[in-house]
């Protein structure tokens, strides 16, 4: 049981985008708990509710300040919520592929796969939302966008927003379990990894021999991960990708007694392990990820500065809405519908299947029930990362899609969302549908409008032309209603303009200086990071077998055994 005042660091039953609402709220306000994704506080931190109602939490705020202060001179229309939410909804389903767009080998981008899912485990290190007492659920009728304070005042986050890894430790090897909480399973300082489950359908994915290639799972018919965010078995590239983290721990381990025999207990050697593994991690963040999907020209500058440039540093420890709830989603854009994902569902494509759909990428996790009764992941699934890490492959399907105004079809119909039939239709249907979710969701909590950024960035908004330019006419409508050509939404504005501004490569300035910001801010917030240490660099951690250090994503899960 965690202690009151402590954060609790094994989250569970969190939906992605979703939101904890503590147990006392009246009985009207928690009928959301079972929409759009919004769960019992007390089933998230795995705590009674009188207890969970005293766990502690960090801060939601906005980045910028005046602009929140400013409200609603510096958002959407407030004129007519009903026209608002009917143009937001229009968005949403225009920024839909067409077939012929699915199918345009242009719209795909030169970042590799692997660059959109490090995002989202990302977002689940720093963020995992709660609110106190208040409905911000998306699917009223009525929606009336919360005043930026009251934001303040009730969103909470169960995470500190730091680059911390307590996604991926939990409790710590340490840690006395209760008997009726799951907790991250450890083998002394090791952490406890799943087995695959033997198919006799397709070929075993080298190393034939290595089976421990899933996520430790408990014994039960929902396969339930045994890790510190559950959100991270909601799709198989994120939770092959924390099985990744979990072999670079183990490896880690195994480089500290080989190389820093100084340290002889137990605890001394995880430490360093654990501390080894985050340093990795954060810098690979700023100097590998940030630089790939942002300005590397804005990344140096929010990197180089004496302080952060929005003061972050002088506001305490809190997670930016413009950040969590607009910039950040930039990554959905950047999902496929398809992947080359091993050489059974993927090239050479003669043995099972040609490709693997996103569809089946989210059924062969523990949340959607893998297939044909297997109680952990089939050994005809797992990833081979060469494909998902190649910068200059030759091989389209094997990088991300531009970051632009376009969104997969899968998404607009996620398949493990809205499936309780207690729900009504209407609910049902737009809680399969991630681009209005975001867009009502920004709405809701108050983001202020792309162009109220860029010129508090002092950076030239996007023109009506740059908005209308490559957008369809269904956009244009959509844009054109509630004069969100003006005020356009700030999820909407940050994709746009990377797309126009930066052809789809990267973000633009606008989302690189949001993003940048956020990260480079909250690891320089965090007194444990590697940039408050003595000089620290890869060249200082874990070294490679050839002994080189490890400088990219790749290195990464090299080192980790599973590259």
């Amino acid at each position: 049981m965690a202690e009151q005042g402590q954060l609790r660091r094994v989250i569970t039953n969190l939906a992605h985008g979703g939101h904890a609402l503590l147990d006392e709220a009246d009985p009207d306000q928690k009928i959301v708990e079972s929409q759009d994704g919004l769960s019992a506080l007390s089933t998230v931190v795995q705590e009674p509710a009188e207890t969970a109602a005293h766990v502690r939490t960090t801060s939601f705020q906005y980045l910028f300040a005046d602009l929140a202060d400013g409200f609603p001179a510096h958002h959407l229309p407030q004129d007519d919520i009903a026209e608002v939410v009917n143009a937001l909804l229009d968005l949403g389903a225009a920024v839909v592929e067409t077939p012929e767009e699915v199918r345009d080998p242009l719209l795909n981008s030169p970042i590799p796969t692997i660059y959109t899912y490090w995002g989202q485990f990302v977002d689940h290190d720093l963020t995992a939302a709660t609110d106190n007492d208040l409905t911000i659920s998306i699917t009223d009728e009525n929606l009336p966008p919360v005043k930026p304070e009251e934001v303040i005042k009730r969103l909470k986050n169960l995470r500190t927003p730091a680059l911390n890894l307590d996604s991926v430790y939990g409790d710590g090897p340490f840690a006395v379990p209760a008997a009726d909480q799951n907790s991250v399973p450890y083998d002394g300082i090791k952490f406890r990894l799943g087995l695959l489950t033997p198919t006799p359908v397709g070929v075993l994915i080298p190393p034939v021999d290595d089976m421990q290639r899933d996520l430790p799972r408990e014994d039960d018919e929902k396969h339930t991960p045994l890790i510190g965010d559950t959100r991270n078995d909601e799709n198989l590239v994120v939770a092959q990708l924390h099985v990744a983290f979990l072999r670079f721990h183990n490896a880690s381990v195994d480089w500290v007694r080989e190389n820093e025999p100084e340290r002889e207990s137990d605890v001394e050697v995880f430490q360093r392990a654990r501390d080894l593994t985050r340093w990795t991690y954060q810098w690979l963040c700023v100097h590998d990820y940030l630089r790939t999907v942002a300005r590397p020209d804005v990344v140096d500058l929010v990197d180089t500065a004496d302080e952060n440039l929005l003061h972050m540093d002088r506001r305490g420890t809190y997670m930016p809405i413009e950040f969590s709830v607009a910039a950040f989603r930039f990554g959905h854009s950047m999902v496929r519908g398809a992947y080359d994902w091993n050489r059974n569902f993927g090239r050479p494509g003669d043995n099972v299947t040609p490709i693997a759909t996103l569809q089946q990428l989210f059924q062969f996790t523990g949340k959607g029930g893998f297939i044909n009764d297997a109680p952990t992941l089939p050994s005809n699934w797992p990833v081979e990362w060469d494909r998902m890490v190649d910068k200059n492959s030759q091989f389209a399907n094997r990088f991300a899609r531009l970051i632009d105004t376009k969104i997969a079809p899968p998404l607009a119909d996620l398949r493990n969302e809205g499936e309780d039939p207690k729900l009504t239709e209407r609910i049902r249907e737009l809680l399969k549908q991630l681009a209005r979710r975001n867009l009502l969701r920004g709405y809701r909590l108050a983001a202020p409008t792309g162009q109220a950024v860029a010129k508090a960035l002092g950076v030239a908004p996007l023109s009506r032309t740059e908005l209308e330019q490559g957008s369809s006419d269904k956009v244009k409508a959509a844009l054109n209603r509630s004069a969100l050509f003006d005020h356009t939404p700030l999820w909407f504005y940050v994709l746009k303009e990377a797309e126009i501004r930066e052809l789809g490569r990267r973000l633009g300035e606008v989302g690189s200086r949001i993003v940048a910001e956020t990260i480079v801010g909250q690891v320089r917030q965090d007194s444990g990071s590697y940039v408050n240490q003595t000089s620290w660099s890869p060249a200082q951690g874990v070294l490679l077998p050839n002994g080189r250090p490890v400088r990219t994503i790749a290195d990464f899960l090299r080192f980790a055994g599973v590259l």
